[in-house]
């Protein structure tokens, strides 16, 4: 072998080298070098002369780049999401982009309808607010997936599934989302009559099902909040072509890491309902906690008053939750407020009073239905 085939290999097994842990890489390289002699011995042997340079990238060739070779060595998995994880994952994929997709469309439709001087920009921004949070939702269960393959991690979830839980897979398919609108508002048409289905319906969602979009939902929240997406639109538009800017009371400054801090633990209930989804005793009791908390925090946000600071032309005026708003008086009078910046910000404090209020009796039914549930099981 000449000098030059000598460095050829060398720098083979340096590539190679560079890939294997340290404790084995001397083993290796040595194990592979001889590999390389013998391969090389045996084509001189037949040829009757020394290999040429380009005769010894031929061998290395045949033994493989050096990336592919250090694989064979390597401990853990081959790839980076095996079979067995890479449909979930593609699910995840499917369906977080689904969810992605309607809150930038929800988005775009509140833009475009408070009347932007340049629609086509507005559609440009909602495309690229999509785009980045995609590849972030992407990023993320990319690097999920990898380290549970990495560590072989194998949730309950993928193997104590229940076939009544099995339509929480529709949330990756566009059409379902059509089917579950429509059966909604079927369901809020027909609220107050007690029917009893005599079949199941493929599109009735089950607990682990609203804990997907849940667990999805509060995961693009949690992101919203941390600053790591943002979603055009939601902190400003137009009151007669006029740009108005939306910025947080202090509340938001003062509540923000126990808001964070909720958020997670509703996610770690919702993770709990994937892997344990025949705990309904201790489902319920978490619900009822989540929704304690929630009560919580709307208590906060009410004791503040002021939400929301509104900005145009040097005004301002503010959207606030006022217990005093909560009557039909006020109500009837949202049209005669006026299309002014104080007469926007009066109604969106009225509109925001009411729904705090709904919200509140909602998250006090839910605390009762879920202690119910825990007496009854």
């Amino acid at each position: 072998m000449t000098g030059t085939s000598d460095d050829i290999i060398e720098r083979w097994l340096e590539a190679v080298a560079a890939q294997l842990p340290p404790e084995t890489r001397a083993d290796i390289t040595d194990e592979l070098r001889e590999l390389i002699v013998s391969r090389m011995e045996a084509k001189e042997s037949d040829l009757g002369r020394d290999l040429t340079p380009a005769e010894v990238e031929g061998v290395l060739k045949e033994i493989g780049h050096p990336l592919a070779v250090a694989a064979r060595y390597r401990a853990g998995p081959d790839s980076l999401i095996g079979p067995e994880l890479l449909p979930w994952w593609l699910y995840g994929v499917k369906a977080g982009l689904l969810v992605l997709l309607a809150i930038h469309a929800l988005s775009l439709v509140v833009t475009l309808v408070s009347g932007p001087r340049e629609p086509g920009q507005a559609i440009a921004q909602a495309f690229h607010g999509f785009f980045g949070s995609g590849l972030t939702l992407i990023g993320a269960l990319t690097l999920a997936g990898a380290i549970m393959e990495h560590y072989r991690i194998r949730p309950k979830w993928m193997t104590e599934w229940r076939a009544k839980d099995l339509s929480l897979f529709g949330l990756s398919d566009p059409l379902t989302w059509g089917v579950k609108a429509r059966e909604a508002t079927q369901a809020s048409g027909s609220a107050g009559l007690n029917l009893k289905p005599v079949q199941v319906h493929a599109g009735r969602a089950g607990p682990a099902s609203e804990a997907v979009f849940s667990f999805l939902a509060l995961g693009l929240f949690v992101l919203w909040w941390l600053g790591l997406v943002s979603f055009p639109g939601l902190a400003s538009f137009e009151i007669a072509d006029q740009p108005v800017t939306i910025a947080g009371a202090p509340v938001w400054t003062a509540l923000y890491a126990p808001i964070l801090a909720f958020a997670l633990a509703q996610m770690a209930v919702d993770l709990f309902t994937l892997i344990n989804p025949t705990a309904e005793r201790l489902r319920a009791l978490f619900r009822a906690g989540v929704a304690v908390g929630n009560l919580v925090l709307l208590w906060a946000l009410v004791q503040a008053g002021d939400l929301f600071l509104l900005s145009s032309a040097g005004e301002m005026a503010t959207v606030a939750i006022n217990r005093d708003l909560l009557t039909l008086d006020w109500l009837r009078m949202i049209d005669e407020r006026g299309r002014d910046l104080a007469g926007v910000g009066a109604t969106l404090s009225i509109l925001l009073t009411w729904s705090a209020a709904i919200m509140a009796l909602m998250m006090a039914g839910a605390v009762l239905t879920n202690l119910v549930r825990m007496v009854r099981r």
